[in-house]
């Protein structure tokens, strides 16, 4: 091996330019943008995306949700994207170049007046996954597509719409937020009460059909809010003074919010609707399978999780699926969490080395008031999903206290690691199987997705602590759908060995034959109702079970 030349360059000598990577700067999306620009957008289950479209109507733009991503999408973004990117990245980027060839290619739309006319607002982070990386993966997508110069606008979850980017074309003021707040809760609980009743309803179609007309009932009323016709009083006036709002509008549209009963009355509405269509057997022996994982993997309802949730309901199962909710709750708690933690790293010594007792003093009321307005707005958001819950029939699930959350998570995953869901992934296995809530826990995260396969890592821990456990990872991908049905078919053949025990033992608690529960469920047409009330019992996580001593207990049969 020849001896290395030595570096005879005068230190004085001049060296090549740095150029640092700087991210492209697009053409901004103004305020006199929105009366002419679509805003694309998706991402979510198909009745939040309804809902949403109504309310960014309702404030003024015009969205258009790009279709619910299938195969094809990702091949397309495998072809027109980097390598070794994960499952929703090549799926969200194939469905929107995929979109936007569409509109070139069939529609007859110049390229020039789609980057004109079309934008798209997406959800971007930082942290130890790739999702930090999405946004620079749609630019480059959309270049090797052909459409260089795309605006991509980035909302992040922690510090809201980058508007060095959107300028005022986006406007993430209060009626904004109540607006997307109310078509997220809405949708998570129809979706709830749909995956609830559909698997025990006597006509088929007939779930779908009423939460059809419930949703049309909700757009309209999204549709119809206005907050600036809202009129203010005297408290609102009195609250510009003490709130950090930037004007009495936004007091009057929040005011609004907690005092109001606008979607309320339309929830009752939809509760009115589902129960008067629909005719349930809850006298049948179904395992629960409660689906947890990556955010977009539990979400999305397309071939991006295989399908996962209609071949659930074809096995014979009921779904427990996550809330959006559930996120901006964690997002809350992580917020105050890390407050605490930057109050006791607060510098308690001056440069000299004088103890300055003041600064942990400022640095305590400082953290004290943040959390508190942190605090709060946890507890609105709490109280208004369980207005909404209850105004739907209060049959869904509530929100679940995210200190119990950490508190049985955090021994197996620390509740300070961030990415992903975090802790949350092991916490709701254990939750839910300590409380009799599912008999089967399934886990969708997109193939090689880090902080899913930390957590899993984890979960082995966790399932041998409880041995009565039933826990199963998936990990998507564009293909491999039949490998995972399968295993998914393998799980819940134990599940449906417990869910049968568990039925057959609850009718004969009950005292009475399954024939005589089934004359009396035909006698009595409430008990034959979607919405009713079935009270959750230990060592009981099926519905019929449950429904089983509801049945008995309604007859006035001892237990």
């Amino acid at each position: 091996m020849p001896p290395r030349t030595p570096n005879t360059t005068s230190s004085s000598a001049p060296s090549a330019e740095v150029r640092h990577f700087k991210r492209p700067t697009e053409r901004p999306f103004t305020r006199e943008d929105r009366e002419r620009v679509t805003l694309l957008f998706g991402g979510l289950t198909l009745r939040h995306e309804a809902l949403i479209h109504a309310g960014l109507e309702s404030v003024g733009y015009r969205p258009q949700v790009v279709p619910t991503p299938e195969k094809a999408d990702f091949q397309a973004g495998k072809e027109y994207g980097n390598n070794g990117q994960c499952n929703p990245t090549y799926f969200t980027v194939g469905a929107l170049v995929n979109y936007l060839k569409k509109l070139r290619d069939e529609d007859g739309i110049p390229t020039e007046r789609i980057l004109d006319e079309y934008v798209f607002l997406t959800a971007g982070a930082c942290g130890p996954c790739r999702f930090g990386m999405y946004e620079a993966e749609y630019r480059l997508a959309l270049r090797n597509a052909g459409f260089d110069g795309f605006r991509v606008l980035l909302f992040q979850q922690k510090a809201g719409l980058e508007q060095s980017d959107v300028e005022s074309g986006l406007t993430f003021d209060v009626n904004f937020f109540l607006t997307l707040l109310n078509a997220v809760m809405i949708g998570d609980l129809l979706n709830e009460v749909a995956y609830q009743i559909r698997p025990y309803e006597v006509e088929a179609g007939a779930t779908d059909r009423a939460l059809a007309r419930c949703v049309h009932v909700m757009q309209k009323l999204l549709r119809d809010k206005n907050y600036d016709e809202i009129q203010g009083g005297r408290v609102a006036g009195f609250l510009k003074h003490l709130t950090p709002f930037e004007n009495e509008q936004s007091i009057v549209s929040f005011l609004d919010q907690l005092r109001g009963d606008h979607y309320l009355e339309g929830l009752r509405e939809c509760a009115r609707i589902i129960d008067e269509e629909v005719e349930v057997d809850f006298l049948r022996a179904k395992p629960i399978t409660k689906v947890t994982g990556e955010f977009w993997a539990q979400t999305t309802e397309g071939d991006g999780n295989f399908r996962m949730f209609p071949f659930l309901e074809s096995q014979g199962s009921e779904v427990i699926v996550e809330p959006v909710t559930t996120w901006l709750n964690y997002l809350l708690h992580q917020a105050i969490e890390q407050r605490k933690d930057h109050e006791r790293l607060a510098p308690f010594d001056d440069e000299r080395g004088v103890k300055r007792w003041w600064n942990r003093s400022k640095a305590r009321w400082d953290g004290a008031s943040s959390r508190f307005h942190l605090r709060l707005a946890q507890r609105i958001l709490l109280r208004e999903y369980d207005r909404m819950r209850e105004a739907l029939g209060g049959t869904t699930h509530g929100q679940i206290d995210q200190l119990e959350l950490q508190r049985v998570g955090h021994p197996y995953y620390n509740a300070r690691s961030q990415g992903g869901e975090g802790h949350l992934e092991v916490a709701k296995n254990i939750y839910y199987m300590n409380h009799d809530l599912a008999h089967l826990v399934l886990s969708l995260k997109p193939f090689g997705c880090m902080p899913s396969t930390q957590s899993d890592g984890a979960q082995a821990a966790v399932v041998s602590h409880f041995p009565n456990m039933l826990y199963l990872p998936i990990e998507t991908s564009g293909e491999g759908d039949v490998n995972a049905h399968s295993r998914v078919q393998m799980a819940l053949g134990e599940a449906k060995v417990k869910c049968r025990d568990e039925f057959k033992r609850a009718v004969e608690k009950t005292g009475l034959s399954l024939e005589e529960l089934r004359e009396r469920v035909e006698a009595d047409r409430e008990l034959r109702r979607p919405l009713q009330t079935i009270a959750e019992r230990a060592g009981f996580a099926g519905k019929g079970a449950r429904f089983a001593f509801h049945v008995a207990e309604r007859a006035g049969v001892a237990q």
